[in-house]
């Protein structure tokens, strides 16, 4: 009997320590449910009351900064709340769902439209940059040394404005153009009159020029010449002119060379004659050395009679005494004189008058036609 009793007695305790631990464990986890629950709701509250009051943020725009009183708390809402857009391309300084706290300041920039031509191709781009040069950084469009932009860099950006870009390029290159030679006559005495003969003949140089080409988006607008250096020297070409008076074995069935008209009369020649020479003398001593009344006044080398308008004196090595002659500007005569001083291409042409003579002097430049022993007569 003594030990069913001991055994009966452990039982029942066993049972009521199980059930008072029960009982805590329940009571602890209820009492920390409404704790969590408490401090959720004071939080929701504290967020609330901070949502609802009111604070005052800055919002710039485009550089405008204004002092704004809210009562939002994501920026999205306060934009919406001052009717401010956002467009696709407009900076913002934070995220639209940033929540606002007071003193804030939020930074917004509107990109405006604008017509830039570049490269051959026009686009409408967006950007936020208030000048020129900021833009093109902000599009990462990159100029070369000489690219011309329009308007200037400095100037200030218009909503829809134009700005061209012109690509400006230089090229130097050297081009080769020839030197012409020049041509140097000199006199020979060992050749004939009228004779030209090459002594050295004539080679061009070579003169090399730098040009610049400038291109304008690829099409050449213009080309300047930067400098020059002579690559190769010219020759000239020397030639020598002859000054040897022909000897002239002229006789009476020398052939004509030509016929020529002269004053209504036509005639040939056997020979032509150029720059001769023109002086003029009379019968008188100051000519001749004779006065009147002295053997051989007035006589010519061939016997005749010295007569005007007929009369010249010659050297005989160059006309043949006796013949006739055409002068240029004076006229047919006869060559029936000669003189110490007619040497050469040079003709005396008789006057009566010695003050005339005197006074004619001497004449260069004269054609001569050699004509043969008969006057040509008009037909």
């Amino acid at each position: 009997m003594g030990n069913i009793s001991i055994m009966e007695t452990h039982v029942k305790r066993s049972s009521s320590m199980s059930f008072a631990l029960r009982w805590k464990h329940e009571n602890l986890r209820l009492i920390l449910s409404l704790a969590l629950i408490s401090i959720a709701m004071t939080f929701m509250f504290l967020v609330l009351l901070y949502g609802t009051a009111t604070k005052s943020v800055s919002v710039v725009v485009n550089g405008q900064e204004t002092v704004v009183h809210t009562k939002q708390w994501v920026l999205q809402r306060l934009l919406d709340e001052q009717a401010i857009k956002i467009g696709e391309h407009d900076q913002v300084s934070v995220a639209l769902t940033t929540t606002i706290k007071g003193g804030d300041k939020f930074v917004i920039d509107q990109a405006s439209p604008i017509q830039l031509t570049a490269d051959g191709k026009t686009t409408t781009v967006y950007t936020t940059a208030r000048t020129v040069e900021s833009a093109l950084q902000s599009l990462h469009i990159a100029l070369g040394e000489h690219d011309r932009v329009t308007p200037e860099p400095t100037a200030s950006l218009l909503s829809g404005g134009e700005v061209k870009i012109v690509r400006v390029k230089k090229e130097m290159e050297e081009v080769t153009e020839p030197i012409a030679f020049g041509t140097e006559k000199k006199t020979d005495a060992s050749l004939l009159k009228g004779k030209e003969q090459t002594v050295q003949e004539g080679k061009e140089g070579v003169l090399v020029k730098k040009k610049e080409k400038t291109f304008e988006d690829g099409v050449l607008v213009a080309e300047a010449v930067v400098g020059e250096q002579v690559q190769t020297e010219s020759v000239s070409k020397i030639v020598a002119i002859g000054s040897k008076n022909p000897v002239v074995a002229l006789s009476a069935s020398s052939p004509s060379v030509d016929e020529i008209s002269k004053n209504g009369v036509k005639f040939g020649y056997k020979q032509i004659l150029k720059n001769v020479k023109l002086t003029a003398y009379s019968a008188d001593a100051e000519s001749t050395g004779k006065s009147e009344g002295n053997p051989g006044f007035g006589k010519t080398f061939t016997g005749t009679t010295v007569t005007e308008g007929r009369t010249i004196a010659v050297d005989p090595k160059v006309i043949p005494l006796g013949w006739w002659v055409y002068i240029e500007g004076v006229g047919f005569r006869r060559a029936e004189d000669t003189g110490g001083a007619v040497k050469g291409q040079t003709i005396d042409v008789y006057f009566e008058d010695q003050g005339y003579a005197n006074k004619f002097g001497t004449k260069q430049g004269y054609t001569v036609y050699v004509v043969g022993p008969k006057k040509p007569s008009e037909n």
